[in-house]
């Protein structure tokens, strides 16, 4: 990274927090975040099936989560999942289970993946607040400006869903599950990409929550690969999530 994006790096690092998120306390924040971003802005679950404004399913129980704090407000910024196989290939994850037509079965097959070592990472979201520039649609904060924010720290805003997917890679470097899906929109593996990210092709696009598809990436290649100041920022998210 430039030293701007150095900057960023150390602005985030300032700005929020990253959680693991244990507790039902913790946990549902993360399901707020979802509801506002999946049922409410852009409207890929129905908010008639979460009447208490928490989008959650199946998964969840058995998931492992992640929470990015904005550290000056106490407002959740983001969150995301890492959901793991269970026992029997019976049990499958959500993209083999919701996304089955897209999957390139024989590229998935030739990895002779161990079920024991497979997760996926899904449920990536950040709040729209932290998303929108100033001018543009309201939140339920108001405008990005009622949040009393320096432009420096808006400007660390952009890696909060880099974050993001730091807190899913380490939970998967923690827990041993280090063979990683993700259906993803576009836009993602482009941008992790240029961090040196390179996620393998699984199958084709999909309109799942928006068009998708679905990536596979190893979580030693991510880290062998991630550029130098990203790696500091993992470590970073690491450390706090391990804690």
């Amino acid at each position: 990274m430039p030293d701007e994006s150095q900057n960023m790096v150390k602005n985030f690092q300032k700005y929020f927090l990253v959680e693991h998120a244990r507790t039902l306390e913790q946990k549902e924040k993360t399901y707020h975040i979802r509801y506002r971003v999946y049922c409410e802005e852009f409207r890929y679950e129905s908010s008639i099936h979460f009447p208490n404004q928490k989008e959650s399913d199946e998964y969840d129980a058995n998931a492992q989560h992640c929470l990015i704090i904005h550290k000056q407000s106490g407002i959740p910024a983001g969150c995301v999942r890492m959901v793991p196989t269970i026992d029997s290939d019976n049990n499958l994850l959500p993209f083999e289970k919701y996304c089955p037509e897209s999957l390139d079965n024989e590229f998935i097959k030739s990895l002779n993946l161990d079920r024991n070592t497979v997760c996926e990472i899904s449920r990536l979201a950040v709040d729209g607040a932290f998303r929108r520039r100033s001018g543009e649609t309201l939140t339920r904060f108001g405008e990005m400006d009622a949040l009393d924010c320096t432009m420096q720290e808006k400007r660390s805003f952009s890696l909060i869903a880099v974050a993001a997917f730091l807190a899913a890679t380490a939970l998967t470097d923690i827990s041993g599950r280090t063979n990683v899906f993700a259906m993803m929109e576009p836009f993602l593996p482009r941008l992790l990409k240029r961090s040196g990210i390179v996620f393998q092709r699984a199958g084709k696009n999909i309109n799942y929550h928006g068009i998708r598809a679905p990536y596979f990436i190893k979580t030693q290649s991510a880290l062998d690969k991630m550029i130098p100041d990203l790696r500091e920022l993992y470590d970073w998210i690491y450390q706090q999530i391990k804690r």
